[in-house]
């Protein structure tokens, strides 16, 4: 017997991803979320409205790739995508982290310079 998902469980799985995606669009367009950081729960909610419609694809992935158990798929792409995310992060620390200082030391020599104009005068 072929393990099939109930119909009325994948019109949730889509209602729920699709409010989800317009959750990602309000926090943009408040400015909550910044522009490239919502590539990633788009695409992620894309994939949960692609396998919520192709009901076995999940399955038909998994044997592609020579995946005994589907939904260890699921969990080998999740920490894949935790991963790369995470380095981008560090990336993004490193580069603020450099701005910073730059930022201080510019700071410094400005304020360097007031106290020595107040100083003359």
């Amino acid at each position: 017997m072929e393990n099939v998902i109930p119909y009325r469980l994948q019109i949730v799985a889509i209602t729920v991803a699709l409010l989800f995606m317009f959750f990602i669009f309000r926090l943009i367009s408040k400015g909550k979320l910044r522009e490239e950081y919502s590539f990633v729960w788009f695409t992620c909610t894309a994939l949960l409205v692609l396998f919520s419609i192709w009901r076995n694809g999940l399955d038909v992935i998994a044997k592609l790739l020579g995946v005994y158990y589907a939904p260890a798929l699921v969990f080998m792409a999740a920490i894949f995508a935790i991963i790369i995310f995470l380095v981008h992060l560090s990336v993004v620390n490193s580069k603020q982290h450099e701005q910073i200082k730059k930022l201080a030391q510019e700071l410094a020599l400005l304020k360097n310079k007031l106290d020595d104009k107040s100083t003359q005068d």
